[in-house]
């Protein structure tokens, strides 16, 4: 493969930091000084800057009275304005601003239909403010009892979103997560996609995501799917094949960016087959498992390099919460951890490029 050099880098702010004292300013400079070219500006984190820029001494605290609300689009888009200028002085670009989530399927006239829509129109706001053009929208995990499992209806509603991002000149970044209720696989979305039918709509792929859906599953002993007619050996022969119909079937400018990120096996026993803390065994798994790669075990050198077979040379960035195998919480300085992340995008890079 040619021009890997080429390949940008970028950390997600909403996974660095292991404690609520490690502010926004804080991450940008650990990530900028790693030597990442950009960011995916995290929701969580520009609401916990906003309050405290705009309520000095107050704690970030979802509870308090004081706290910037997530609706309040007036206070955002000022705190957004100096995020922005923040991040020029560092160097860094706003690739992104995510996850927007649970935005395709509301039954019409649902109060839920019309809060997603307000909340798209807030969350555009934001971006002009930013200075950033994609939105990365991940795949609905509502309850299909809430949304139904009608793709043409989730297919409508995504078209309507990415004419109203167009309009603003801005993209969708639209992502699998493994635990969604109707697009769990890149496939899956990639249909989506399609059928979309917008310049503007592309795909975020991920490491995680598509790994953690089709080859592992953090439920079972062995890590792996256990179906119940698929060996270890088959789950492994078809996650390849998987890789491989990506690299022959996606158009590299059809992928906004990839995700990078690995998963450990839950310590010291698999995840319940059902829900944990009211999330799927898969959310849950996401939330606190997710190391760098070659820290788990998860192939994301298979998914990387399937990605780049396409063509690709766009961003790949980091998005790793690494709470240890046990997920009970992990102590690190922001600044190694970083550079530790660019280190191995050099090393994904070498590992990608041999056949």
């Amino acid at each position: 493969m040619d021009n890997l050099d080429k390949i940008p880098a970028s950390y997600a702010t909403v996974s660095i930091g292991c404690k609520s004292s490690h502010t926004l300013p804080q991450k940008l400079s650990a990530i900028s000084t790693a030597g990442f070219q950009a960011i995916e500006l995290g929701f969580p984190d520009l609401l916990a800057f906003a309050t405290l820029h705009l309520r000095p001494g107050k704690q970030h605290d979802t509870n308090s009275p004081d706290e910037i609300q997530e609706d309040d689009y007036d206070s955002l888009c000022s705190v957004a304005k100096l995020v922005k200028s923040m991040c020029d002085a560092q160097g860094l670009q706003i690739l992104m601003l995510q996850p927007f989530s649970n935005f395709e399927g509301w039954p019409a006239d649902s109060p839920e239909r019309k809060d997603a829509r307000a909340r798209a129109e807030g969350w555009f706001r934001i971006m002009s403010a930013l200075g950033t053009e994609i939105l990365q929208v991940g795949s609905s995990d509502t309850p299909a009892e809430k949304i139904g499992t009608d793709r043409a209806r989730f297919v409508a509603d995504l078209r309507e979103l990415a004419d109203r991002a167009a309009e603003k000149g801005f993209k969708i970044a639209y992502e699998n997560w493994c635990w969604s209720t109707h697009a769990p696989d890149w496939q899956d979305v990639w249909d989506i996609c399609q059928k979309v039918d917008r310049a503007n709509f592309g795909l975020c792929l991920d490491t995680f995501q598509s790994a953690g859906g089709e080859y592992a599953d953090p439920s079972t002993a062995s890590g792996l799917i256990e179906d119940g007619h698929r060996s270890a050996e088959q789950v492994s022969s078809d996650w390849r094949a998987s890789c491989e119909k990506l690299a022959r079937t996606i158009p590299a400018d059809k992928i906004f960016l990839l995700q990078i990120s690995d998963a450990y096996k839950p310590e010291p026993g698999p995840l319940p087959a059902e829900d944990v803390e009211g999330l799927r065994p898969r959310g849950f798994w996401s939330h606190a498992y997710r190391p760098l790669p070659f820290e788990g075990y998860l192939p994301t050198v298979d998914f990387a390099r399937a990605v780049l077979k396409t063509g690709f040379r766009g961003w790949f960035s980091y998005e790793i919460f690494d709470s240890g195998a046990d997920g009970k919480g992990k102590e690190y300085e922001m600044e190694p951890f970083a550079k530790a992340a660019m280190r191995c995008q050099e090393r994904l890079l070498k590992e990608c490029a041999r056949e």
